[in-house]
């Protein structure tokens, strides 16, 4: 997301109907993108009056999905009627006549949007995949409406040319650079044949992303593996054994059990699961997904994507879509970015063999008489971190209760950073009886922002975890953040509690990562808000927010026994924190594994993507990861490409590597904050030089100025175990 423009631009699936309006861009109007919309709103609608609910929310409970139709076809209609005021106005173009009410345009569609995007990604259900399928293309046409507008492209270019004789501010002259940049990047400066290719590009990619996802949910559910004999779940623990079987009957499937998949190529489940045969029949149920021979099948959308893209990144002047998507990032260029991940690969190839080794003597020392297959690896990693930390998942869960993580952990580390305070609000609707609001105060009292938390798993969310927003902060409009964080942890059965394994604790700190990027934004201008930063910056403020999970003093502080209060024994502590790298060889080459085939996959042009059929992608997705070392049987790539939803779905294509390329910077500031301490100095440092500062500046500047230097790669090797 980049701007109230942007956010709505560039995720967007929606359409219109109604009266019929023709909006023409260039001069003499050569291309045409025809809307059919009105331009009230129905004052039944609970998108048309201002809302009386703290921070302008939206009372959930009144929001039904009929009602996002007409309230996004209405926020269109609004938007186009804004944009021609700007783009059409006889006076010369200056910042206050054409940028600031270019920020504040779209206001309604604005705040539509994160609602109808929070229902298709967490509460979806026919009705809202309906109008994702059919409205996805218009909403491209609606964007191109905007972005290939010559008359408003003009007034920006104009503005561009002579910004610093304009007296401006630096965020101001900012505004006007990263606009002119959009623009050109979307095709402002094409001519008219290749405007109107690049809308029907924009068109047809809309709708086969807005099909990919759901097809990957669909694949989620369908491809959850059926057990009818309880004696094959040996080794799962009585909760999961009846969340299992209270899953199967919710799917009319009563006396069987539902083993539900997330979207990794490697599952959970396989950590436990004693039968060698049921493991196996998990994996391939997984890694199969999007491929199968049903009406999920991702392939053909996959291929039709990458050409799409590599299409319109050649119409715009570059040479595959990786160096159109990178030229905008912080790495700036496809050597850079696989420069990175390639210096890391025979490292963490060499810790993976070294894992291997010491798995299958595990298994010869048991007699188990197998080759480890990648079915295998979890389990008897899981034997192993036991024998050599004397960890057990059971033991150690009942101190991760899932209120105590989020209230005395993650909240708690917040608190003693940043000195901001947390109050629940048990007063504010919900969209689901499992949804939890709290409101967020700054140091001294004032009010900050809201926080939602949805954490538990089902079938109507997406997998995975992600932050989003229902409003960003932003000093032109007044607006105050209204942040939630998604997780999909099992719901346990009722009246049990809910106990989360380390990754799930870690994924909570990482996700609240984002939230406090987003809660701390200090920016003038939409645009620049929160996490609207470069995509290969993005995971660091989130990526960072990790190391308070195993902080001694953070810690100590949540991990508490759910019955006893007993806090988690002290070796216990020093066994998590050392096991942290355990694992670190797989866990890196599976990460490397899925970074690489995302860009290499973007790295073809068009020519050579020709070749690529329905028939051959498998084989071509084993030779692009064989090319870089990375084709290894033990170790899938942590995500497959018919059920890669970052890259083909949520705005991470050619951008994977952003894991990676933050968790170098993250790891560094971690070794900056072991060095001096978790204070409230260092905290408020972080805030005001990284946190609050959003897009206004460059994101190395923003670095730099953090640590006083450039950032070093040496922490991150060293985190992970592959160097010593």
């Amino acid at each position: 997301m980049r701007s109230m423009l942007f956010i709505v631009l560039s995720i967007m699936l929606c359409g219109c109907s109604g009266t019929q309006t023709v909006v023409q861009t260039p001069v003499e109007a050569q291309v045409e993108f025809t809307f059919q919309h009105k331009t009230v709103l129905d004052a039944s609608n609970p998108f048309a009056q201002d809302s009386k609910l703290p921070y302008g929310l939206v009372d959930f409970t009144k929001i039904k999905a009929e009602h996002y139709l007409p309230a996004l076809e209405a926020g269109m209609a609004q938007q186009l009627e804004e944009i021609d005021q700007i783009a059409f106005q006889a006076a010369e173009p200056t910042f206050e006549n054409t940028m600031i009410p270019l920020e504040k345009s779209g206001r309604l569609l604005n705040k539509v949007y994160p609602y109808f995007s929070n229902d298709a990604g967490s509460n979806t259900n026919d009705t809202i995949k309906e109008i994702q399928k059919a409205i996805a293309p218009k909403m491209a046409a609606h964007e191109d409406a905007i972005y290939l507008n010559s008359k408003l492209f003009s007034r920006i270019e104009k503005l561009y040319e002579k910004r610093s004789t304009l007296s401006l501010d630096p965020e101001s002259v900012r505004l006007i650079e990263e606009y002119y940049k959009r623009f050109v990047r979307s095709g402002a400066k094409l001519d008219d044949a290749g405007k109107a290719r690049m809308s029907a590009i924009n068109a047809e990619l809309a709708s086969l992303t807005t099909a990919f996802g759901q097809n990957i949910l669909a694949e989620m559910n369908d491809a959850s593996v059926v057990v009818d004999d309880v004696s094959l779940l040996d080794g799962m623990t009585d909760a999961q054994i009846q969340a299992a079987s209270e899953l199967a009957k919710s799917r009319g499937l009563e006396g069987k059990y539902v083993i539900a998949l997330v979207n990794t190529s490697i599952q959970p489940s396989l950590k436990t699961i004693k039968n060698r045969a049921l493991r196996q029949q998990i994996h391939e149920a997984s890694v199969s997904r999007g491929m199968r021979d049903n009406a999920s099948n991702n392939i053909e959308k996959a291929i039709q994507i990458l050409r799409l893209r590599a299409e319109r990144a050649q119409l715009l002047g570059y040479a595959n879509y990786a160096a159109y998507s990178i030229d905008d990032k912080v790495a700036h260029t496809v050597d850079a970015a696989e420069n990175m991940l390639v210096s890391m690969i025979e490292p963490a190839k060499a810790s993976l063999a070294r894992e291997k080794a010491d798995l299958q003597a595990l298994a010869d020392a048991q007699k188990a008489n197998i080759q480890i297959e990648a079915y295998d690896w979890l389990y008897y990693a899981e034997q192993l971190r036991k024998q050599r930390y004397n960890m057990d998942d059971s033991v150690v869960k009942p101190y991760f209760e899932l209120n105590n993580v989020i209230e005395n952990g993650v909240f708690y580390a917040a608190e003693k950073l940043y000195g901001i305070k947390f109050v629940e609000r048990k007063d504010i609707p919900v969209y689901n009886p499992d949804v939890r609001v709290f409101e967020v105060f700054d140091v001294d009292g004032p009010p900050l922002a809201l926080f939602i938390g949805d954490y538990y798993a089902r079938p109507s969310k997406r997998g995975g975890a992600w932050k989003s927003a229902f409003s960003t902060q932003s000093e032109l409009t007044g607006d105050m953040p209204v942040i939630i964080n998604q997780t999909n942890i099992a719901k346990p059965p009722a009246g049990e509690p809910t106990l989360l394994t380390f990754d799930e604790v870690t994924t909570l700190f990482h996700e609240f990562g984002h939230a406090l990027h987003g809660m701390f934004a200090h920016a003038k201008y939409p645009s620049f808000g929160g996490t609207n930063v470069p995509r290969d910056f993005v995971e660091f403020p989130s990526q960072f927010n990790e190391i308070w999970a195993t902080w001694p003093e953070i810690l100590s502080h949540y991990a508490k026994h759910y019955q006893t209060g007993e806090v988690l024994p002290s070796e216990w502590i020093d066994k998590i924190v050392e096991a942290n790298q355990f694992g670190q060889g797989y866990a890196t080459t599976e990460n490397l594994g899925a970074s690489m085939l995302d860009l290499l996959w973007h790295k073809m042009d068009q020519e050579a993507l020709k070749s690529i059929t329905v028939e051959n992608l498998e084989q071509k997705e084993a030779e692009l990861l064989d090319s870089v070392g990375l084709l290894i049987s033990t170790t899938p790539p942590r995500y497959r490409t018919a059920y890669y939803n970052h890259i083909f779905v949520s705005g991470y294509a050619a951008g994977y590597y952003s894991y990676l390329w933050s968790e170098v910077l993250d790891a560094d500031a971690e070794a900056w904050f072991k060095e001096r301490g978790l204070t409230r100095e260092n905290g408020d440092h972080l805030r005001k030089s990284v946190l609050s500062k959003g897009n206004t500046e460059d994101a190395m500047k923003i670095y730099r100025d953090f640590l006083g230097r450039e950032p070093y790669v040496e922490p991150l090797l060293k985190r992970r175990g592959l160097v010593q």
